[in-house]
């Protein structure tokens, strides 16, 4: 079946075409480190991880390469860096910040289930040119300089955007109709309103190196450039993130990488997520509804927040809420009781048929509860596919009694207690107190204890038991 993905660039959903089968490539923004990550930032993480495991099962596991950087060069870094560790020149302080904050990141994205990118390059390493030869910062600007789409002003290295005549494509925006963008000053030294930075001047209290131009530290938007062009190429199939960096931060990727290397594309499509807001409300930190990976996977296991992810579509407003919790939560526990000890075959051709038509999680949701309906009836080949789609999406990392024992620790529910009960309750139906039957039954509940009676595999009566 064909992979159709939207692209952003141009305004329609295609067929995807690897510039080469054998080494499909895709780029992906990753988090500035300067504190844990929120939720938002974990929908392009999980998003892009559906992806990439879909490139993989289509083309092989060989035969991907996903890049997603580490941006650790930032004001807002700086200033934590110069909080907590005073005493130190401020390039070391940042990496000791950094350090910290990127492991925290890696941990919350593992937990989420998302499998490591192929390579997590940091910005810093790409800043100067490299003994390995790879693209960097610094070579990057001294070629579009020497093409004639940077300049020299005010202390500065900026590039040129009336020198790219098609600027603004991806973003739609006229350059005669743009406005300076997040973190880019308007400057009298400046050619035109929109042009960048690509290089700046630093002051002895920030994070600098030694240049061609002086002492100074990159701009925001040359490191994706340098990265992806370190890994990937001049040219690579795929290029992601959120929604917000379409302008000014992918616009201007665009410009500086077609401009410094003479192409005409950067990446051949352009995927963007839509935001994720909380309880019908924009996430913010003055409403006080900002809320951390870290923070709710104390309360939830990773697999919950994903698949309440995924079951909107990555292009469509993601409204966060407790209910959506609790009802994932629950559809976990019942996938994990149907299929979590299945070892499971090849993954179910309507789910890969729903994610190839542009990641339609909703309708690969819905093709999972068909799956799971016809599985837990008895067929086999279905509980075999049902298992294998779920591994293949990055669920069912644990054993289904895992699974429950995870839940009832969480619960605070001892298990001893409920089997005893249970037990009390199969021997009074057994001597026909139904009444006490009832009470226990009552009491469990009373404790959080949903029960099922049912029938094992030889016809005598079974009770099974989860958390409510």
């Amino acid at each position: 079946m064909q992979l159709r993905l939207y692209d952003t660039l141009t305004k329609e959903k295609r067929p995807f075409t690897p510039l080469d089968p054998s080494n499909v490539r895709m780029y992906v923004c990753g988090p500035t480190v300067y504190d844990f990550a929120h939720i938002g930032n974990a929908r392009p993480v999980i998003v892009f991880d559906v992806l990439f495991r879909l490139l993989r099962h289509l083309y092989g596991a060989e035969h991907v390469t996903y890049v997603r950087n580490i941006t650790d060069v930032d004001d807002k870094i700086n200033a934590r860096a110069v909080r907590d560790f005073p005493g130190l020149p401020l390039n070391e302080a940042i990496r000791k910040v950094t350090e910290v904050t990127a492991n925290q990141f890696y941990a919350d994205a593992a937990a989420l289930g998302s499998l490591p990118p192929t390579f997590e390059p940091r910005a810093t390493d790409f800043v100067l040119p490299r003994a390995d030869g790879k693209t960097d910062m610094v070579t990057l600007i001294k070629q579009l300089i020497a093409r004639g789409h940077a300049y020299e002003a005010g202390g500065e290295v900026l590039f040129d955007t009336a020198s790219m005549p098609d600027y603004g494509a991806l973003s739609g925006r006229k350059l005669d109709e743009q406005r300076p963008g997040a973190r880019v000053a308007v400057d009298a030294h400046k050619k035109n309103p929109g042009d960048f930075v690509l290089w700046k001047q630093s002051s002895g209290d920030e994070p600098g190196w030694e240049s061609p131009w002086g002492r100074g530290r990159p701009g925001w938007h040359i490191e994706c450039s340098a990265m992806s062009a370190a890994y990937l190429g001049d040219v690579f199939d795929i290029h992601g993130g959120g929604l917000d960096l379409i302008f000014p931060h992918h616009e201007n990727e665009i410009a500086q990488s077609r401009c410094a290397h003479g192409t005409p594309a950067m990446a051949n499509y352009w995927m963007h997520n839509e935001f994720v807001q909380i309880e019908d409300t924009k996430m913010s930190k003055s409403l006080g509804n900002f809320v951390t990976i870290r923070e709710l996977l104390a309360d939830w296991p990773g697999e919950v927040l994903r698949l309440n992810m995924l079951k909107a579509h990555y292009r469509s407003p993601m409204d966060w809420t407790l209910k959506g919790l609790e009802e994932s939560a629950k559809t976990l526990d019942d996938w994990y009781w149907v299929a979590a000890d299945i070892k499971g075959g090849r993954p179910s051709d309507a789910v890969i048929a729903a994610l190839s038509d542009d990641l339609n999680t909703p309708q690969m949701v819905a093709s999972l509860h068909g799956l799971r309906n016809s599985a837990a009836s008895g067929n086999d080949g279905d509980r075999d596919q049902f298992a294998a789609s779920l591994r293949l999406l990055g669920f069912l990392s644990e054993s289904a009694a895992a699974w429950k024992g995870r839940k009832q620790q969480a619960s605070g529910v001892d298990a001893t207690q409920v089997d005893r009960l249970i037990a009390e309750r199969a021997a009074a139906r057994a001597r026909k107190d139904f009444k006490e039957s009832d009470r226990i039954r009552d009491e469990l509940a009373a404790m959080g204890v949903a029960i099922k009676d049912g029938k094992d595999a030889d016809g005598k009566p079974v009770t099974t038991w989860e958390i409510a």
